[in-house]
């Protein structure tokens, strides 16, 4: 069937009750009835008060409404709004971002405690600036799940930016929304009392923080081609049920380039294949789509290991600054299936691939990453972190406690005074031997 003319969303201020109907379908709402009856579990939990009881479990809840909120937010950027639509595998760097926001949030708020100190105007200015900017740090999380990238501000701003004058709209219907959580608290207290209210209470919370992240992800969708994100297959909400093209200009290009590809590969035109694949990387060295075509032609292709290898030392740190640290753990491994010798020469990346490795329980392939990483990279800064994450895999993915108490010993004779020193202390600070724990 021939697709139309793609259309342009609707801005999100026209599409409200859409946000406040997402947390009432079957899915989301059977899962945020089930997380607020979880409340009661306190009563479960022996040999605690009461009150520790409530918290331990309210902070389970908020860690999973949380990580859920992200998820709608970030498929919500990709036209997903049907929750029955989501699939079956997600990004697993979509599980740490409320852990990674709550960190930027620490650091942003030392950094305003610290202003504040020095100067209480200044204090108060960067107090209302983090307020201001705390959507668009939420849109670079989604986009990016870096840490590090979120926490620059001008990062943050850049979003600010690309949004343009509805971010202050934005900022007003979010502002509304975790007001109206209060004001619906304060009209249910008085008249639900005893065990259920805390059920209620939660239910609200709920309720109104996936209202927000659903916003928030439709605000990224109105403007995914200027935020440059991919939109999955069904995306968008249609008022007419027509089938609509959602796809940009450069991903319809994308797509006629890879079917012109693919072509080519079943013609038997192999040369022809390699030809296109190559000048659309070459002209694209930073669009991930471009890079990837270029990479599977040259794996089905034979005699090009040499170039593959080549083209992988660019490729896979392109797909670590993108997030996509599974893939680039598999463009690893199918240039170690063509060369066993195969390592990346750059430091930064080789110790991010691990980690990536790691995150995805291959301690296998985070150790192979690693191996020599001192001598490949003699005096680079991020020596010291590759030993650490060396004596973490060996520990907590191998049990190899005694191997991982060698690595703390390289680290306390060479690397003594850094933070990776002694986050490897703590580490294996049940595993030192007695007498030991003071060197």
């Amino acid at each position: 069937m021939q697709r139309e003319t793609a259309k342009t969303p609707r801005p999100f201020w026209h599409q409200i009750n859409t946000f406040f109907a997402f947390p009432l379908q079957p899915k989301p709402l059977m899962y945020s009835v089930l997380l607020a009856l979880s409340s009661l579990l306190f009563k479960l939990i022996f040999f605690v008060p009461d009150a520790l009881g409530i918290l331990i479990v309210e902070i389970g809840i908020l860690l999973a409404v949380s990580r859920y909120g992200f998820k709608v937010t970030a498929l919500g950027s990709r036209g997903i709004y049907k929750a029955e639509d989501y699939p079956s595998e997600l990004d697993p760097d979509w599980k740490n971002l409320p852990w990674k926001l709550f960190a930027i949030l620490i650091v942003q708020a030392m950094a305003v405690g610290w202003l504040q100190r020095l100067n209480p105007v200044l204090g108060t200015l960067a107090w209302l600036a983090m307020c201001f900017l705390l959507p668009a740090t939420q849109i670079v999380l989604v986009q990016t799940c870096s840490f590090t990238e979120t926490l620059n501000p001008a990062n943050a701003w850049n979003a600010v930016r690309t949004i343009g004058w509805p971010y202050l709209l934005l900022c007003l219907f979010l502002f509304l929304l975790s007001q109206g959580t209060f004001i619906a608290l304060g009209m249910l207290v008085p008249i639900f009392k005893g065990w259920i209210l805390l059920p209620i209470v939660n239910w609200l919370l709920i309720y109104f923080s996936w209202v927000m992240a659903s916003l928030l992800g439709y605000a990224m969708y109105q403007n995914h081609a200027a935020f440059g994100i991919d939109l999955l297959p069904g995306a968008g909400l249609d008022d007419d049920g027509a089938p609509v093209d959602r796809r940009s200009p450069r991903q319809i290009e994308q797509d006629a380039t890879d079917a012109h590809v693919a072509a080519l590969i079943t013609a038997g035109d192999m040369v022809g294949a390699l030809g296109v694949a190559y000048e659309d990387q070459r002209t694209r060295s930073d669009e991930v789509p471009a890079q990837r075509r270029y990479h599977r032609v040259l794996t089905l292709a034979e005699g090009k290991t040499a170039t593959l290898l080549d083209h992988a030392q660019r490729y896979i740190p392109l797909l670590l600054r993108s997030g996509q640290g599974g893939e680039a753990l598999k463009v690893f491994q199918t240039c170690r299936a063509k060369d066993a010798q195969f390592a990346l020469q750059d430091a930064n990346a080789t110790l991010n691939l691990a980690k990536a490795a790691w995150n995805a329980n291959n301690a296998k392939d985070a150790l192979a990453l690693l191996q020599g990483f001192d001598r490949r990279f003699k005096n680079h800064d991020s020596v010291p972190a590759a030993y650490e994450l060396v004596a973490r895999v060996l520990l907590q993915g191998m049990n190899r406690a005694d191997m991982a108490l060698r690595v703390l010993a390289t680290l306390e004779s060479r690397h003594p005074d850094t933070e990776a020193t002694r986050e490897t202390r703590w580490l294996l600070r049940n595993h030192v031997p007695q007498g030991a724990a003071g060197g």
